[in-house]
């Protein structure tokens, strides 16, 4: 079965196997989360899913939002994610989903946002080789022709320049889960997740 969650990133770590080798891991805090609305699709046998992490005070929403929660009868949440899946015949509103459905050894997808490294070059965001830092050169770091001249006269969409890096979305797949704690709904999984500590993350296996 198919499942998809929201939890927050805790930090990175490393443990040691059998042979005493380190394995970097990240701890993740999954869910629980509450199934907030489900609109299925005539023309086919796939539907839309949506799922509600982190319980919030009704003060704190926009009203339209607090209606959207009343009319389906669940708590407010903070973070809402809609994902499509054709598995929904045993899904209702209402339902609780935890990592129980997990088990170790098993491989999940990991979308976050990355962590934002402001205005930077095109060296370090591209990873374009610097010019020669001989005497007399004037080519260090500079980033050189960007298109032609007379035709067509101007920069191309997409040219590899110095620009914001970072703070996009990044996924990351296939990380395989080393450790379930069921009581404190965390998960270890193997290498890295991106983002900050505290971030939101998002989760799916299909």
């Amino acid at each position: 079965m198919s499942l998809c969650m929201l939890g927050k990133k805790i930090g990175m770590t490393q443990i040691f196997n059998k042979i005493g080798n380190a394995i970097p891991v990240t701890i993740l805090q999954i869910g629980p989360c509450t199934i907030t609305q489900i609109k299925n699709n005539k023309k086919n046998k796939n539907a839309n899913i949506q799922i509600g992490y982190e319980y919030i005070n009704p003060s704190k929403l926009k009203k339209p939002n607090i209606g959207h929660f009343k009319k389906y009868k669940v708590p407010c949440f903070k973070y809402t994610k809609e994902y499509r899946s054709n598995l929904w015949d045993t899904l209702k509103i209402g339902k609780v989903i935890t990592i129980r459905q997990l088990k170790i050894g098993h491989y999940i997808n990991v979308s976050g946002t990355s962590i934002g490294k402001g205005f930077s070059g095109y060296q370090k965001r591209h990873h374009f080789h610097r010019g020669p830092m001989s005497h007399g050169s004037k080519n260090h770091r500079q980033p050189g022709s960007i298109g032609a001249g007379t035709t067509p006269g101007r920069v191309l969409p997409g040219k590899k320049m110095a620009g914001r890096m970072g703070n996009k979305k990044t996924t990351i797949k296939n990380l395989e889960i080393i450790n379930i704690n069921i009581q404190e709904n965390t998960l270890t999984i193997k290498g890295s997740v991106p983002g900050k500590n505290g971030n939101i993350i998002y989760i799916y296996n299909k």
